[in-house]
């Protein structure tokens, strides 16, 4: 069974082609729900496809998924990969954020030319040994690696991430995770974090410079920025404006997550270059 996912279109329409969402670390299709809406509002001929990548959201071991190690930014591209063969309306984009973003990229190599637009929304090719940018994001990891194996209540989770410095919303967030144990009145947070980790070291690891500077195929890609982000330093996006086939757009009021910041100049940079 392909990764689970979510299929939105705008009322009446029927869409000749789709855009795949990827998300980033710890987060689910489900975040770009709105986002995908009213990009679909616009223009009516693209649908949108919610992926939920291996181990977030529906997309667990043992929940009619196939997913089996190494937890890899290639092997999490191949999930997609295979989800897109089996789309009944043509997958030709792709929105990807923050580690969403490398997944693309990967996918781009595996499937050279089948995508006409990707969107790379602060995410850098980069290899970033030093989690430069997203310091948070590895440190959130590290501390769910310390989490008892159940709590008596989701309320009960998100106490013990906020006592640990994390704020109120992102512990909220993270608490969307928790779900009851089956025939007993305790939870438990879903997600497997040591693989986990496991995904977000090789996309620390990895360089996938070489897709952009040496295209395979006639896609374009689209980095998009965040002004106070610090994922994507000044050589990267000098060198994204160096890349064939690829634009730069900064937008400087956004930090990384960008679609939450600035949702209106997100959402302006995408329908330009739709159009």
């Amino acid at each position: 069974m392909p990764l689970a996912h979510a299929v939105v279109t705008a009322p009446s329409s029927n869409p000749t082609r789709s855009m795949l969402y990827l998300h980033g670390i710890l987060g689910s299709g489900a975040n770009w729900r709105t986002f995908a809406k009213q990009i679909c509002q616009a223009r009516p001929d693209w649908g949108a496809v919610l992926v939920d990548l291996r181990l977030h959201g529906e997309s667990q071991p043992g929940e009619g998924v196939n997913i089996s190690p190494p937890h890899t930014i290639a092997h999490a591209a191949n999930d997609v990969a295979d989800l897109v063969a089996g789309l009944s309306t043509p997958a030709r984009g792709l929105l990807a954020h923050s580690f969403g973003g490398k997944v693309a990229l990967e996918l781009v190599r595996q499937m050279p030319g089948a995508f006409e637009q990707v969107f790379v929304i602060d995410a850098s090719p980069s290899a970033r040994p030093d989690a430069r940018g997203s310091e948070s994001t590895r440190h959130i990891v590290e501390l769910l690696e310390g989490l008892p194996p159940e709590f008596p209540d989701r309320n009960a989770f998100t106490r013990w991430i906020e006592e640990r410095g994390v704020s109120r919303p992102v512990a909220m967030w993270l608490a969307m995770n928790v779900r009851p144990i089956p025939n007993t009145d305790r939870f438990v947070f879903r997600i497997d974090v040591a693989s986990v980790r496991e995904m977000l070291d090789d996309y620390f690891r990895i360089d996938l410079w070489d897709v952009l500077e040496h295209p395979r195929g006639a896609t374009q890609t689209h980095f998009v920025v965040g002004g106070k982000s610090t994922v994507l330093d000044a050589a990267d996006v000098e060198r994204a404006r160096r890349c064939p086939q690829t634009t730069v757009d900064v937008i400087p009021e956004a930090g990384h997550w960008v679609h939450v910041d600035a949702p209106d100049a997100l959402r302006e940079i995408v329908l330009r270059y739709l159009a």
